[in-house]
């Protein structure tokens, strides 16, 4: 039984959804790690979203620690979840553990922009999305 394929397009069935996601290579599964930017980021980078990284700063929104601001501890590419400081239950013999939080419930709030790909990444996507907002205006 093959277990990925690259032509796999879409499935109504959730049950599909979730083993295209499990079962996809690492360098497709960095993608499924995007989070929504806040306004003036997204006004900023002109861009929707970025995909999540180790000292971001984000906001959850959903779930049981939704209001809670704090950096991005770790982030687990193969299980496709994010560890943020903060975001911690106590187990019973008092040690704190992180809780895996989905990137699709987080705003990132201010974005580490001390890697030369990432800012090289950023300017491509504004140049794109600028690029696509005038043809628009072009066009209409």
């Amino acid at each position: 039984m093959k277990l990925f394929s690259l032509a796999w397009k879409s499935s109504k069935r959730p049950s599909k959804q979730r083993k295209y996601r499990y079962n996809s290579p690492l360098h497709l599964k960095r993608s499924f790690l995007a989070a929504h930017l806040a306004p003036n980021l997204s006004a900023k980078y002109s861009t929707a979203s970025i995909n999540v990284r180790e000292g971001d700063t984000v906001k959850v929104m959903r779930g049981e620690f939704s209001g809670l601001t704090g950096k991005i501890n770790s982030v687990s590419t193969r299980k496709g979840l994010v560890y943020v400081d903060g975001a911690e239950r106590i187990r019973k013999d008092g040690t704190k553990s992180f809780m895996p939080l989905r990137p699709s419930n987080l705003l990132v709030v201010e974005a580490t922009i001390e890697d030369k790909r990432r800012i090289e990444s950023l300017t491509r996507k504004s140049d794109a999305n600028r690029g696509k907002n005038s043809r628009q205006k072009l066009g209409s």
